[in-house]
């Protein structure tokens, strides 16, 4: 799971980080379903909170990739991520053992790659009410993905917003549902 983050910033992720704390939440939250299914969950606290330009944060992603296959070989893995979380995620998505991106109200931009998804599943939820980034440009990116993807689906979380606290059951439901549906091989 990678968590949000900021467009720029140095400063150490804490643990009174509202995205840290957030995605640390709904790891435990579906950690208990996640197991019952077969997976395993791993949080990953980057090096710094912000994007920066992405290559520390995707580097991060890389270790971590990297730690999961130390511990369980060549596992299949989906990359979950929120907000700047999804971003880093379709970042790091070309690595051998991602099999699939799930993005809770992701933040995408035009010219972040679609490549990296070629063969892969993609599931990007986001909610109307999001202030902070683009239900459009979630629906923009994920018809981008669709020619190379192996499947990208969007899911309208409807009024939600962006913080994921209101109807937290819902985004934990789409995370570990989707997440599950991508590991299996019909997935």
């Amino acid at each position: 799971m990678l968590h949000g983050g900021k467009p720029r910033s140095a400063d150490v992720v804490g643990d009174r980080s509202a995205s840290w704390q957030r995605t640390a939440w709904m790891a435990r939250s579906v950690a208990g379903r996640a197991h019952d299914g077969g997976a395993s969950v791993w949080v990953l606290r980057y090096g710094a909170r912000g994007w920066n330009g992405g290559a520390d944060r995707v580097a991060d992603a890389r270790w971590a990739l990297d730690e999961v296959r130390i511990a369980h070989g060549h596992a299949p893995v989906i990359l979950l991520g929120h907000s700047m979380g999804a971003r880093v995620a379709v970042h790091a998505a070309d690595d051998p053992s991602v099999v699939g991106v799930v993005g809770l109200a992701p933040w995408w931009h035009d010219s972040d790659p679609v490549h990296t998804l070629a063969g892969r599943s993609l599931v990007a939820a986001h909610g109307r009410r999001d202030r902070l980034t683009s239900f459009a440009g979630t629906r923009r990116f994920v018809e981008r993905a669709r020619p190379v993807a192996a499947h990208a689906e969007l899911v309208d979380m409807g009024p939600l917003g962006h913080y994921m606290v209101k109807g937290a059951g819902a985004w934990d439901d789409v995370a570990v549902e989707s997440s599950l549906r991508l590991l299996t091989p019909a997935g």
